[in-house]
């Protein structure tokens, strides 16, 4: 979103990002847009989606607007009801197949309850984007959607010189310590690795990692850190020997995805696991800097992670790929499909 806001600023618009305040939020730092942060009395549940949809339509209902666009289907009905109530235009930005993440699609009444928000109020959002072609093709398929194809790609960065920790070899693993992300599979194959594994990040899944961490012995390999913001996280990404980018196959959603940290280990010519999935495929085979996997036994990631570890000419080969393909895949590349898709709406 930082990304988005800068570009659309630095264009010409005059961007106010909303968002949610949490007891653990970093503050605020000064951008070249605005940020507005609506506080809640509910963290989860029924009762924060409820409220903060309730504050957030009588914030834009006093705010000058000639453009709204909500992320995914969780800020999606305000964002319908004010668009129409100022006359206005009104874009979708799908960061998710939402009604196809796992901790939906495998919860019935959760599943019904978004699904129902999905259908009624998605094909009303004509101008849309998202972040793969599988999932524009799944809106197009179901609703008869057009919604471009923005990615999430990152600044183009120079890496940093790379030091060890201890002289072990670190794995990456960084973003939502959340389900679905095949962290209950990745932990214990760290007890054959060679290697320490450093994640930084927090979710719904924090509490049970740390558990799985004690549960196999691994607090000298396996280390938990919060959340960084991205300069900071910059500087750890460069020190990295591997990432990881593990997605479980459960919803169109994990499936279909195209995540970020994909592509900022590009950017850092990490190396990285990742899922023979569609999007990663689609990528590696015109750039082959990931050594894909095709499930999440413990036994394919241990593997996985020692062919990295081990065999230096392959090593050297992604890495060198990675350092080709950051050329392409950056932000300075894909914003111009970003401006293109507002001046045509706004001008």
């Amino acid at each position: 979103m930082m990304r988005i806001c800068d570009s659309l600023s630095r264009a010409g618009y005059q961007v106010t990002l909303v968002g949610r305040n949490k007891k653990n939020s970093a503050p605020l730092v000064k951008r070249n847009y605005n940020q507005y942060r609506i506080n809640c009395i509910f963290e989860r549940g029924k009762q924060f989606y409820a409220e903060y949809n309730i504050r957030l339509f009588f914030y834009l209902l006093f705010k000058r607007i000639d453009c709204i666009c909500a992320i995914d289907l969780d800020t999606i009905i305000p964002s319908y009801y004010i668009s129409r109530f100022k006359r206005v235009e009104r874009v979708i930005d799908s960061h998710e197949y939402f009604t196809q993440q796992k901790e939906v699609v495998t919860r019935d009444h959760i599943y019904r309850f978004w699904h129902k928000i999905e259908t009624r109020f998605l094909p009303k959002f004509s101008n849309g984007y998202t972040v793969s072609e599988s999932i524009s093709n799944a809106f197009k398929e179901n609703y008869k959607l057009d919604h471009a194809v923005i990615r999430n790609l990152p600044l183009s960065i120079k890496p940093l010189n790379k030091t060890e920790s201890h002289g072990k070899k670190i794995i990456l693993y960084q973003g939502a310590i959340n389900e679905a992300r095949g962290l209950e599979y990745l932990i214990p194959a760290m007890s054959e690795a060679d290697a320490e594994l450093h994640m930084y990040g927090e979710g719904n899944f924090l509490q049970q990692a740390k558990e799985i961490v004690q549960s196999n012995n691994l607090q000298h390999k396996v280390f938990i850190h919060q959340p960084l913001i991205p300069e900071a996280l910059h500087m750890i990404t460069s020190k990295a020997y591997i990432g990881v980018n593990l997605v479980e196959n459960i919803g169109l959603n994990q499936y279909y995805s195209l995540a970020n940290k994909f592509f900022d280990l590009i950017q850092h010519e990490v190396p990285q696991v990742t899922m023979n999935f569609p999007e990663y495929k689609r990528i590696n085979d015109t750039f082959d800097v990931a050594l894909l996997i095709d499930d999440l036994e413990i036994e394919t990631i241990v593997y996985a992670l020692q062919t990295l570890l081990t065999d230096q000419a392959m090593y050297h080969r992604l890495k060198e790929n990675c350092r080709k393909a950051k050329v392409a895949l950056n932000w300075e590349s894909e914003e111009k499909k970003l401006i293109a898709f507002y001046k045509d709406i706004l001008g």
